[in-house]
């Protein structure tokens, strides 16, 4: 067993937290921007967890038995940096000085896949907290999915820094809310209580008793009173990880333990002040804290020898760790073979592929299918090919077919469920499933109306920013759903979602492109997909299956075309793409050869070379493209002469028939258009 560290003498553990505090302080300084307030107020507390309870191997960042330190106030980086740097995971003291400036490896909140060490991209409050869950949610899982009698292989822990800002966010509550009722035993948070945010005072807005909140909310809480002694914190976190500590109750659920700071710790003039939240010290104010904490005044980023002893102990306790840990997975391979092959390939991100081999594609005699049921059907064989696809709705499940037919529901007394109940909680729904896929092990999904997906957004930008293979399942996708009123009829939305960089939007036009979608996101491990779905049923189109699966992940293609060279061009995504399909059938009974184009996915489409999408557009100068939503995006696929059949305005409650006849989306009223704008077609 790893040996644990030695007790450090109170001037020799002060003199280390000290250490973090100026370095801190000298980091924001040098860089003239940044938060010093929090690094200094609470280096005890993230000293004390990193030296004494998180298992982790800064030599091997990744190693997939480590404890995960998720800190949730992004804007405090430097304390994380000063502790990735000291305990090994390769920052220098370069990279500290070169903190918020082009090209550093120390950005201004910490950033996933940038520097080693940090398990997400945490910059909106609340955000990091929200994965926090996920992650633990997700490791759990992999526990019970894995772990056998005396192979413990995957028990890690989810340790989690949130401030008073986390607090106030609504996402938190929602996330902490989930937590609660699944009875996340893994998961620690360590809650930075400074009572000070931008505007000054927490009292200004924020008077609520949050422990309080938190015990409601089915957390076991402890309250340490100053986050500056050790003794208790240690006492503190010795009962937040040891089940043999915690009463009864306690011990099936998460852990908070609420620590009161001082924001600006140490210095003279600023501490417990807004000002040092987000400003450096100055120098002047810099002098007078190092003199005021004991400190010596230069030089600057001082880590004294012996401070480097005990962060060089860190190093080595984790190397140890995951050398036991490696002895013990060894001896897995040999008992469990096949569960240690699944798990080495899950843990890089590689899952089976091939859906599309296994299922009978979809027949133009089936009954008009919506985009939606279809997914609900494909999921079925993508389950059981990919035994680590996860997933659930935001209490929408039967709207979003979202669930997995013969699986027990994700619960505390069924942990090895895989259909997730997020309920009415969008917004920390997406933050779960990120934390979910920063496991890399599980592929999450997760199900909500398209309307609704503005609750979650800053989560799906986070899944972009970070390349994570988060599925949102975003069905009702235009005024198709009917009565339900403009309120849940998404207009704007999918061309917001396009303007993700890093997001692929997909919206099949018929079952068969949602199978081919499905195909291809199964496959992929890269990027974030928004799967788009219709609520009404669609026509199965005519189409050669392979045609269909080769196109979709390119984003676009020539689904349907004219044997002489066409006049015209329709393009459309999703349910229009049945619409244009009538309309085509129309102009080529007149005699005007038209190509048809299904775009499913503009992201997609916009990312392959350029003579690929010049030869599916083709070279007719007459374009149109139909689309039930904003017509903002258009423009650029049809050109100045071009035709944009879209909704630029509401919907309307009443059925969706009589609303796409209202709103211009029938056949005739294509055609129409057609004569108007383009009476040079000669179509009579």
């Amino acid at each position: 067993m790893a040996t644990a560290p030695q007790s450090l003498s109170p001037e020799m553990e002060l003199k280390a937290i000290n250490t973090l505090r100026m370095l801190a302080v000298d980091i924001v300084q040098k860089a003239n921007s940044g938060h010093p307030g929090t690094p200094m107020g609470f280096a005890a507390p993230a000293f004390v967890l990193w030296r004494d309870y998180l298992r982790a191997n800064p030599k091997n960042p990744d190693w997939p038995g480590r404890d995960r330190f998720v800190l949730s106030g992004g804007h405090s980086s430097a304390l994380l940096y000063s502790l990735l740097c000291l305990s090994g995971y390769g920052l220098t003291v370069d990279d500290l000085k070169s903190f918020r400036q082009w090209g550093s490896q120390t950005p201004g909140h910490p950033e996933y896949g940038h520097t080693k060490g940090v398990e997400t991209t945490t910059g909106p409050l609340g955000q990091g907290f929200g994965n926090a869950v996920g992650m633990a949610l997700a490791l759990r899982y992999l526990g019970l999915r894995f772990n056998r009698p005396g192979m413990t292989i995957f028990s890690p822990r989810v340790f989690v820094e949130a401030g008073d800002g986390d607090m106030m966010e609504g996402i938190s509550n929602e996330a902490a809310s989930f937590a609660g009722h699944q009875g996340l035993s893994n998961l620690i948070c360590l809650y930075d209580r400074n009572h000070i945010s931008i505007d000054g005072s927490t009292d200004l807005a924020f008077t609520e008793d949050t422990p309080a909140r938190f015990r409601a909310l089915g957390w076991a809480v402890r309250e340490v009173s100053d986050g500056n002694d050790t003794k208790i914190l240690r006492q503190a976190l010795d009962w937040a990880t040891d089940p043999a500590l915690q009463l009864p109750q306690e011990r099936d659920a998460p852990k908070m333990i609420a620590i009161r700071t001082h924001i600006g710790f140490g210095s003279p003039t600023y501490q417990d002040t807004a000002h040092v939240h987000g400003s450096p010290l100055g120098p002047e104010e810099v002098v007078r804290t190092k003199e005021h904490l004991g400190w010596p005044t230069t030089p600057d980023f001082l880590v004294p020898e012996d401070v480097r002893e005990i962060f060089a102990g860190i190093a080595e306790r984790g190397v140890a760790q995951e050398k036991e840990w490696q002895e013990l997975f060894s001896r897995y391979r040999v008992s469990h073979p096949e569960e240690a092959a699944t798990f080495d390939s899950a843990m890089k991100g590689l899952h089976p592929s091939g859906l599309a081999k296994r299922l009978t594609p979809f027949s133009p005699a089936d009954k008009p299918m919506a985009t939606r049921q279809a997914f609900g059907t494909v999921l079925q064989e993508a389950a059981r090919m990919q035994s680590l696809l996860w997933g659930g709705s935001a209490d929408l499940a039967p709207s979003n077919n979202t669930l997995i037919k013969g699986e027990p529901d994700c619960q505390l007394r069924t942990p090895g469920g895989r259909n997730l109940h997020f309920g009415v909680r969008e917004h920390a729904m997406g933050a779960i499933m990120n934390g979910m896929a920063l496991t890399r092990a599980v592929r999450p999904y997760g199900g909500t109306f398209l309307v609704f997906s503005d609750y979650m957004k800053g989560a799906m930008r986070l899944s972009a920013l970070m390349g994570l293979p988060v599925l949102y399942v975003l069905t009702h996708d235009s005024i198709g759903l009917g009565e339900d009123g403009p309120t849940h009829q998404p207009v704007e939305h999918l061309t917001s979602l396009r303007a993700l960089p890093g997001m692929a939007v997909i919206r099949p036009a018929d079952a068969n492109e949602t199978l081919a979608a499905m195909d291809w996101i199964t496959a992929q491990n890269e990027m974030p997909v928004a799967l788009v779905l219709s609520r009404q049923g669609l026509p199965i189109l005519d189409a050669p299956f392979e045609t269909i699966k080769s196109g979709v992940p390119r984003g676009g293609y020539v689904l349907r075309d004219s044997p002489t060279p066409p006049r015209v061009t329709l393009i459309g995504t999703g349910s229009e793409v049945s619409l244009l399909w009538k309309v085509q059938e129309t102009l080529t009974g007149m005699g005007i050869p038209t190509r048809l184009v299904s775009l499913p996915s503009t992201t997609l489409f916009d990312r392959q070379p350029s003579d690929y999408r010049q030869a599916v557009l083709g070279d007719t100068h007459l374009r149109l493209f139909a689309e039930a939503g904003s017509t903002l995006g258009f423009w650029k696929y049809i050109g100045s002469r071009g035709i944009a059949v879209g909704l630029d305005h509401f919907g309307a409650s009443a059925p969706y028939t009589r609303l796409l006849e209202e709103f211009g989306f029938t056949v005739d009223s294509v055609l129409d258009r057609i004569r108007k704008e383009w009476p040079d077609l000669g179509l009579a």
